[in-house]
C-alpha cells in the first residue's frame, strides 16, 4: 500500500481521544489495539488504509500542518496558540468542551502597575490583552497554573476551565470569558488536494455523527 492510500488521524489520548473514538465508530473506524493498554504509537484499525498516530495533544496541529498526519483531532485552544494558516478546520466535533478563561483570587490586589498573568497559552493571552489596549506581563508555565497567584508569582493565570472545581479548590474564580473551547478536526491542506475523496468521506461521516449526538 502506498502513503497515498494511507489515511493517517493524529489524536492525543486522555479526553479527547476518548471522546473521539464514538464519533470514529460511526465513520466505521475503530482501533485493533486498545489505546489505553498499548505501548504503540501508531494504531492499526479495523481498516487497513486508515492508521491512528498517538502525541501529545499541543503537538497535533504541527503533525498535521507539516503533513506527518493527514488530519487530526484538537481543541480549539490548542489551535489559537498554534496560529498559522497550514490546515483546514472543516468540522467542529463539539466534543472536549469547555472555556478558556482568566481566573485569579476573587478580590486581586495588584501592586504592580502592569499585571503578571501565568498561562501555558501565551499568544492567545497576549492577542487578547492587546485587544483590550492592555500592557501585561506573560510568565509562561506548563502546569500548576492555580499556584501561581497564591505564591506571588503572578496577580492571574489564563487556563482552561471545565467545571471550575480545580479553581475553587484553591481559593480562585473564574474572572473574564476569552473562548469557548471545543475540539475540531484539522486537516492538511497538501493531504485535502491529494487524498480529497477520501477526507471529504470522513469529513461526511464525522457530520453526520456529530449531528446524531
Amino acid at each position: 500500500m502506498s502513503m497515498n492510500d494511507l489515511l493517517t488521524i493524529a489524536l492525543s489520548k486522555g479526553r479527547i481521544f476518548k471522546e473521539t473514538l464514538p464519533l470514529l465508530a460511526q465513520a466505521g473506524i475503530e482501533p485493533v489495539d486498545d489505546p489505553e493498554t498499548s505501548r504503540k504509537l501508531i494504531l492499526d484499525t479495523n481498516q487497513a488504509d486508515i492508521k491512528l498516530v498517538i502525541i501529545r495533544a499541543t503537538d497535533v496541529p504541527t503533525y498535521v500542518e507539516y503533513g506527518a498526519a493527514d488530519v487530526g483531532v484538537a481543541g480549539k485552544d490548542v489551535l489559537m496558540e498554534h496560529g498559522g494558516n497550514g490546515l483546514y478546520e472543516p468540522v467542529d466535533l463539539g466534543i472536549a468542551k469547555c472555556r478558556l478563561m482568566v481566573a485569579g483570587p476573587e478580590n486581586p490586589h495588584n501592586e504592580r502597575r502592569r499585571l503578571r498573568i501565568a498561562t501555558k497559552f501565551v499568544n492567545s493571552t497576549r492577542q487578547y490583552y492587546a485587544d483590550r489596549r492592555e500592557q501585561v506581563e506573560i510568565i509562561k508555565l506548563y502546569g500548576s497554573m492555580e499556584l501561581a497567584p497564591l505564591v506571588g508569582l503572578a496577580d492571574l493565570i489564563v487556563d482552561v476551565v471545565d467545571t471550575g472545581n480545580t479553581l475553587k479548590a484553591n481559593g480562585l474564580v473564574p474572572l473574564e470569558h476569552i473562548a469557548d473551547i471545543s475540539s475540531r478536526l484539522v486537516v492538511n491542506k497538501a493531504a485535502m488536494k491529494m487524498k480529497h475523496e477520501r477526507i471529504n468521506r470522513l469529513i461526511a461521516q464525522l457530520r453526520a455523527a456529530c449531528g446524531s449526538q
